[in-house]
């Protein structure tokens, strides 16, 4: 029962903060812009606190997943002084945009102090080469620092892995800063093969997400199954067995057994090869010092806003398909399952910086659909319709609704 209620807490915490955050936002800058604002609510349903200040009636309600900001003349036009409606197209900009902004720049505070604070930063300065790998053949040395790889400057390891990943092995142009003096390598980087097949685990053997035309796809797997056998060899939930015996040399086709809903299923499948590439160095820690936690929290910080804005662009681009995206059932689940401070205060970062982002995006019913339909109506001089403006948000808000409700479907098929 207490971890369970600890669980609950956590939930209602994060996202409770979180809206109340964005909310606040819209507040604030509406009360700088002169904007009347006519009631503040954390939560939906009944009431249970409310306080009237001045001009706005502040509100805590009973159903903590959620809130709103109601000013004079939003949802309809009003001639009344402090209207929304009648403020500047600047100002409602500003105010609309206000909410999303909080979440991005809170998230990407509070992520800049988590990880400038725990130390262990790669550097990009060679401290040994790799037997048979490409960089001893070249002779790299120790204290060589790698400053790029074909067009991508490299600060850290994690700068060198994206570089490498998108040459995928064909050759290319390294540089070199050794004692003061920049060197060029032409090399060929070292490939490692793996098996490939498309499929992502949780720790119970069950299957998260499959990637799209994987062998996974196209020999029949689904999301939500489940391992059981892998060459009829009991798995038992045992990840590292799993991962184990699918990398497992000496075997082409691999027979899994997967539990879907209440039957059995046997599936043939038989994965690629995937080779990943690699200079073959490994690289020093950096010094523990205060200027240090400040440039390489700050390299980390926007190589995590990077990560966010890829993943939106992946799925626009249909790399990545709705079924793996998670919506409020699927954080819950990841929330609750947070293990300690340090890891729900991460969390509360990704979460708060991807809701703002999400938030920005020109869609109807989100922010960013009102920010675009502002901007058409300074581009036109004149004000969209009402009516027309109104079945524009209406169509927005049924197709989030209809992509929430999918969302969360997929998201109970994952827990349960």
């Amino acid at each position: 029962m207490i971890p369970f209620l600890i669980s609950a807490l956590k939930i209602i915490f994060l996202l409770g903060f979180l809206i109340f955050i964005h909310e606040a936002g819209h507040l604030i800058v509406a009360k700088i812009c002169k904007v009347k604002v006519n009631e503040f609510a954390l939560g939906f349903g009944p009431i249970i606190f409310a306080k009237q200040r001045k001009e706005t009636k502040y509100e805590l309600r009973l159903i903590p997943f959620g809130g709103f900001c109601n000013m004079e003349g939003e949802e309809e036009n009003s001639e009344a002084e402090g209207s929304f409606s009648k403020a500047s197209i600047p100002r409602r900009l500003a105010i609309i945009s206000a909410g999303a902004i909080v979440n991005i720049f809170f998230g990407l505070i509070v992520y800049f102090i988590l990880i400038s604070s725990t130390g262990n930063y790669i550097t990009n300065i060679v401290d040994n080469t790799i037997e048979g790998y490409v960089a001893q053949e070249i002779g790299l040395q120790k204290e060589d620092k790698i400053v790029q790889i074909g067009d991508y400057k490299t600060n850290n390891k994690y700068d060198m892995k994206k570089s490498l990943e998108k040459n995928n092995g064909e050759e290319i142009v390294i540089k070199i800063e050794r004692q003061g003096e920049l060197k060029e390598y032409k090399v060929k980087p070292t490939g490692v093969a793996s098996k490939y097949t498309g499929i992502y685990l949780d720790n119970n053997c069950k299957i998260v997400t499959i990637d799209k035309d994987s062998p996974a796809e196209k020999q029949g797997i689904q999301s939500n199954d489940k391992i059981l056998q892998i060459n009829h060899e009991e798995i038992n939930g045992d990840l590292e067995k799993a991962i184990g015996k699918i990398q497992e040399k000496g075997q082409g086709t691999i027979l899994l057994t997967v539990e879907r809903g209440k039957e059995e299923v046997e599936i043939e499948l038989k994965p690629e090869t995937k080779y990943t590439y690699y200079l073959g160095v490994t690289l020093k820690q950096a010094e523990d010092t205060f200027a240090n936690h400040i440039i390489y929290g700050g390299i980390e910080t926007k190589d995590f806003v990077f990560s966010i804005l890829d993943n939106i662009k992946k799925l626009f681009t249909g790399k990545v398909g709705t079924d793996q995206m998670m919506g409020p059932v699927g954080i819950s689940e990841v929330v609750a399952k947070t293990n300690g401070l340090q890891e729900f205060i991460y969390m509360l970062a990704l979460i708060s910086l991807s809701l703002g982002v999400t938030n920005l995006l020109p869609i109807p019913a989100l922010d960013g659909g009102k920010i675009l339909i502002l901007l058409i109506e300074a581009i036109r001089r004149k004000p969209m319709k009402q009516e027309t403006e109104i079945k524009i948000q209406l169509l927005g808000f049924s197709i989030l609704m209809a992509l929430s409700l999918y969302i969360t479907y997929q998201d109970i098929l994952r827990i349960f």
